[in-house]
Formats: C-alpha cells, sequence, structure tokens
C-alpha cells in the first residue's frame, strides 16, 4: 500500500489525451475510503515517475519497457492528421501519408507514433512539445499527425482533423513497477479491467458465509421429501379415476362378508 497502513492512498499518473474520470468515478464508489489521487505528466516523464515511486501506477503509451514495469494494454486509437480548416485536407473525410507528401508535416519531440518513414517534408526544426506544434499549424507552418485524442485535447476553432488510414496506431496501457503490485493496484487494475465488486479477486465486497456440508444434504434431503405444490409425487393414491371410488381397477363390488 501506499502511505500509512491508517490512511492508505492510491497516486495515479496519466499522460496527455487520457481521460481517467471513468475509472476514477468507479474506484471512489467502491473504495470511498481510500483517496485517489491524479498526477498529469508529460509522456517523455511518465515512466521517472512510475520508476520513482511518485506514482503507484498511470496510463502510458505503449511501449513499456517490461524489464521493470508491467503493463496492460487497453485500448488504440485512430489517428489523425491535423490541419487549418482552409486546408484541402478538410475536404475529404480521410487520407493517406501519400496524400501530405507534399505538405511540410511536423514531427515534436514528444511524438509518439512509432514511425517507419516520416511522412510529408520535414520542417527546419522540431518543436519542442506536441501544443508548441499545434501553435505552428494554427500558424501555417505545417501540419500534425497525432493521436485522436490529443487533437481533441488542444482542440481550437481554426482547425480540424482528419483520419490517416495507413499512419501508425498509439495504444494507451495500464502501467505500474513490477516489484510493487500492491493491493490497492489489484483493485485498480480489477477496475481497469471490467470486473465487478462482486468479483473472486476484490477485496471490497463482502462474501455470503458458505453452507456447511450437512446444512447443504439436509437441504437436499428435505427438498426431495417435500413435492412441489400442484405437482404429482408419483405415487399411487389407491383411487380409480374412471370411478372415483378408492378400489383399484379391476377389484370386484359386491356385499361384505360376515364375520364368523
Amino acid at each position: 500500500m501506499t502511505g500509512s497502513e491508517d490512511s492508505p492512498s492510491f497516486r495515479l499518473a496519466y499522460v496527455p489525451g487520457v481521460t481517467p474520470s471513468k475509472w476514477v468515478r468507479i474506484w471512489n464508489e467502491r473504495l470511498p475510503d481510500v483517496p485517489l489521487t491524479l498526477l498529469a505528466v508529460s509522456v517523455a516523464e511518465v515512466f521517472d515517475v512510475l520508476r520513482g515511486g511518485d506514482a503507484d501506477a498511470g496510463f502510458v503509451r505503449l511501449p513499456v519497457d517490461r524489464t521493470d514495469l508491467s503493463a496492460i494494454p487497453l485500448y488504440t486509437e485512430t489517428t489523425v492528421v491535423v490541419v487549418p480548416k482552409d486546408h484541402v485536407v478538410a475536404a475529404v473525410d480521410e487520407v493517406t501519408a501519400e496524400d501530405l507528401a507534399d505538405d511540410i508535416v511536423l514531427h515534436p519531440l514528444d511524438d509518439t507514433l512509432d514511425w517507419e518513414q516520416l511522412p510529408g517534408r520535414p520542417a527546419i526544426e522540431r518543436p519542442a512539445t506536441t501544443e508548441d506544434a499545434i501553435e505552428l499549424v494554427a500558424a501555417g507552418v505545417g501540419l500534425l499527425i497525432v493521436p485522436q485524442s490529443l487533437a481533441r485535447l488542444h482542440h481550437r476553432k481554426d482547425l480540424t482533423y482528419r483520419p490517416v488510414t495507413d499512419a501508425p496506431e498509439s495504444r494507451v496501457a495500464l502501467s505500474w513497477p513490477e516489484d510493487r503490485t500492491t493491493e490497492l493496484v489489484e483493485d485498480f487494475i480489477g477496475i481497469v479491467r471490467g470486473r465487478t465488486v462482486n468479483s473472486s479477486r476484490g477485496r471490497s465486497a463482502s462474501q455470503p458465509e458458505p453452507k456447511s456440508k450437512g446444512s447443504d444434504k439436509a437441504d437436499k434431503s428435505a427438498a426431495r421429501r417435500k413435492p412441489a405444490a400442484g405437482k404429482a409425487t408419483g405415487k399411487p393414491t389407491g383411487r380409480n379415476p374412471r370411478t372415483g371410488s378408492g378400489a383399484p381397477k379391476g377389484a370386484k363390488r359386491g356385499k361384505p362378508r360376515r364375520r364368523s
């Protein structure tokens, strides 16, 4: 656990573009006595934050160095190109990297896409951050290819974006130091994996007391002895279904014999 045993807490880092609010809400519902602190961290710093113990877990972008960090891939994002609204790309639904061959495509230092070959023409200098690159796109200097969540994060009224069908995609994962897989980390893993509060891996839900073997056998025995209401038991009743009498079918009727 983090903090003291009397007052545990959980610190969650996340990189730009990731929105952890859904998982935080579930955490607060299931573990209201354990405060969760959010830490907004850059892509370049997030792994140092995890290794240094400043966060218990974090939402990161793959790849992750599995030497000392564990990771659970969560989802893959669409890759888009950010352009001015009056750019020719804004008139189509999607583009390929080849469609951008004549444009200057900015490549910021915090780019998270794994390019084999950069599209377009390179700029004279690389912007320091994606945010800086967005400003250059607005100024008409070039275009920018990013995960869709980053395009939404840095939305401007004078810019728009379109999917790039053959660009590499960015994958988001939950990561944490392998040697610090605490009970609280396990709880958060269960939340992002969609486990219910009654999951066998959960610690928060109280489980019902198991019945003893003797009690279970007694219940089954009672169920066998007591037929359900309105159902036949399968035992003969002694009544003739045609006559309604209690005599069995085929029995002779007559006067009772006197006793001697």
